[in-house]
């Protein structure tokens, strides 16, 4: 893959200038058997995504997922978090086993996914997401290969917005690579995000599921990556206190997700300065292990 292009994998899903829509029959039906490769009753994996309002997204994500190249028995489930659009109807056509969620809130749909899963190993998937095609193995076999290994999360890169280029996002994810080494002996819950990460099943449900005192939001995640109280950040410390995380480096586990998590922030430049000034204002946390006072 070039630094600065999307990798060759990603292309075939993206499906440039249509919605679910405009999809032909064929291409339904397609995309249909090949995601019978996921529908496993006995299954080792559990893949499980939230959705809330994503027709025109999910069946991108689920596609990159169907050309999964996989060792493992795996089911994928969708939690549907009370969409208003056609996103049921979506999995509905695809044949995606799916659950209906109507409290809105990520910690809920991830909640009732791990409540649902069969599969001793449970991978945390988003709607807005591209997952190469050993992602699943490279995720998977540090939990099976070292006990220790409760939970594992990967890197991601981002999808650069329509008509642009992939430069600024590159300075981005450099800097975001830097911190996520940096973070990882006193912070490393800081490193996990619910759209790259897995654990065993039975240790995420024993030790506290993603259960949260507040409920974040589709579209709360500004900050979150000096905080990380939400469902995704406590899932990691949960997971530590029975064992330790891995961090997935191979290139072949890195997921490219939707920007509008930088675009948030007004533009990807903009979302870089205010990134970075505040994780060199927190720094000191990462370093000492001390809460800092601002």
């Amino acid at each position: 893959m070039s630094t600065f292009s999307l990798p060759k994998w990603i292309k075939p899903h993206l499906f440039l200038n249509k919605r679910f829509i405009d999809l032909t029959e064929a291409e339904i039906d397609t995309l249909k058997e090949r995601l019978g490769a996921l529908r496993n009753d006995n299954p080792e994996v559990t893949v499980a995504i939230p959705a809330w309002n994503e027709e025109n997204n999910i069946y991108r994500t689920l596609s990159s997922l169907a050309d999964s190249k996989t060792k493992y028995k795996v089911e994928l489930i969708v939690i549907n978090n009370n969409s208003s659009d056609a996103t049921q109807q979506v999995l509905d056509k695809l044949g995606v086993r799916s659950y209906f969620q109507q409290i809105q809130g990520t910690p809920y749909a991830r909640q009732m996914g791990l409540d649902k899963a069969m599969g001793k190993f449970y991978l945390c998937a988003d709607a807005d997401t591209f997952y190469p095609p050993q992602w699943i193995d490279l995720m998977v076999d540090p939990m099976t290969k070292t006990a220790e290994v409760t939970g594992v999360y990967g890197r991601y890169s981002f999808l650069p917005p329509r008509g642009e280029g992939r430069l600024g996002l590159w300075f981005y994810e450099l800097l975001t690579g830097i911190i996520i080494r940096v973070r990882q002996n006193r912070r490393e819950h800081l490193n996990v995000y619910g759209f790259n990460m897995g654990f065993v099943t039975e240790i995420g449900l024993s030790t506290g599921g993603f259960n949260v005192s507040s409920s974040r939001v589709y579209a709360g995640v500004i900050g979150n990556d000096t905080t990380n109280d939400a469902e995704d950040g406590r899932m990691a410390r949960n997971l530590k206190t029975k064992g330790r995380l891995h961090l997935v480096t191979d290139p072949g586990a890195r997921v490219f997700t939707s920007p509008r998590r930088l675009l948030d922030d007004g533009s990807i430049w903009n979302a870089f300065l205010k990134r970075t000034k505040r994780q060199l204002m927190i720094l000191p946390e990462y370093l000492m292990g001390k809460k800092v006072v601002h």
